[in-house]
């Protein structure tokens, strides 16, 4: 019965991560735009808005990935886990030269936010079953 619980459980998570990306991804194309090119740090040799446009299509696709791909959801997981870790340097930009996006107008608040991307990166590899998997792995 825990079992079933647990799978029920990270389904949930599952579903709500990819629901997450694609919301996001709406941000990156229209009202959250300037937010995302302000995330973008300096030191990235690209247009910031071509960083969000692409950033949000990789966002879209693994939203969609989340929700319909299930039969390869642990390699969407490793996927959404890994970007979640390329985007964190964004986060840490955004906390050292003090920039306000996404209602963040505190160092406290920015602060606060560097400590929630390790959970989406942990919810990304559990809720897909990649935990297990890369355990077996090793």
């Amino acid at each position: 019965m825990e079992n079933i619980q647990t799978t029920k459980t990270q389904n949930f998570f599952r579903i709500l991560l990819g629901l997450f990306m694609i919301m996001a991804a709406f941000g990156h194309f229209t009202f959250q735009r300037a937010d995302f090119q302000a995330q973008v740090p300096n030191w990235v040799p690209m247009d910031k808005d071509l960083v969000v446009i692409l950033s949000g299509i990789v966002e879209i696709t693994l939203g969609l990935s989340m929700l319909f791909l299930t039969r390869y959801k642990v390699y969407v997981g490793i996927a959404l886990a890994v970007f979640y870790i390329l985007i964190f340097p964004g986060n840490i930009a955004q906390y050292l030269n003090k920039t306000p996006a996404f209602g963040l107008d505190t160092d406290q608040a920015r602060l606060i936010r560097l400590f929630f991307q390790p959970v989406l990166i942990f919810l990304a590899l559990w809720s897909t079953g990649a935990i297990g998997y890369i355990k077996r792995k090793i």
